[in-house]
């Protein structure tokens, strides 16, 4: 017969000790599974796994998948935690965040895309934390993905959280998938666009934007 285990606060607001182990259980599971993997890569290129210089490899890039992987374990309004404003603003009038760095891994090879990320939104009622919107990007990019889809989440997540009359987001990335391998070329720029509300049918409101922006 199953049992059920209830976790209940600890009275401050904490998770009770017994869910911070059970999830440091949980990573150290999936590092040792990684290690795995890498140490079988390792092998079937052709190398020793055990020599100095390879020997802490698998520890160091299941490390690695921590950081560059980290949107697995985020969500849009963990991010934004109610960082929304009544904000007196021009009716018509955007907020551009532009120049957002960002690096993330084709899901297709596994291998490194570099770029820049530009937002604008029309606020209806609210405006966002500026830090959120990088955060929002890291978020997305931060996970296995296809520069197409990232401009779309990014969007979107942006629609959902703020309401806004409009949001535009334009995506440029550089993809080691097309420079490393394949095509090999070296100097391609690829640039995604995604268009909500107002940015889809007002055409003067991209101009402005793509201006803003240096485009």
């Amino acid at each position: 017969m199953a049992s059920t285990l209830k976790l209940q606060s600890n009275g401050n607001g904490r998770l009770p000790r017994l869910t911070e182990h059970l999830h440091d259980h949980v990573e150290d599971e999936r590092h040792a599974a990684i290690e795995d993997a890498v140490r079988q890569i390792l092998l079937h290129v052709g190398e020793d796994p055990e020599r100095d210089g390879l020997l802490r490899t698998p520890h160091r890039v299941a490390k690695m998948y921590d950081e560059l992987l980290e949107g697995y374990d985020q969500d849009v309004d963990t991010i934004i935690n109610g960082a929304m404003f009544d904000v007196e603003y021009g009716e018509g009038e955007m907020v551009v965040v532009s120049d957002i760095e960002y690096n993330s891994l084709c899901e297709h090879h596994m291998l490194p895309f570099v770029g820049k990320v530009h937002v604008a939104y029309i606020p209806r009622n609210k405006v966002v934390g500026l830090s959120k919107i990088p955060r929002l990007v890291d978020m997305f990019a931060h996970r296995l993905q296809i520069q197409e889809r990232m401009t779309n989440e990014i969007a979107d997540a942006i629609q959902q959280a703020l309401d806004p009359v409009g949001v535009m987001v334009v995506v440029e990335g550089q993809h080691s998938c097309a420079s490393l391998r394949g095509v090999k070329k070296h100097d391609s720029n690829m640039v995604t666009t995604a268009k909500r509300g107002e940015f889809r049918t007002n055409r003067e409101l991209r101009d402005e934007f793509y201006r803003l922006i240096g485009k």
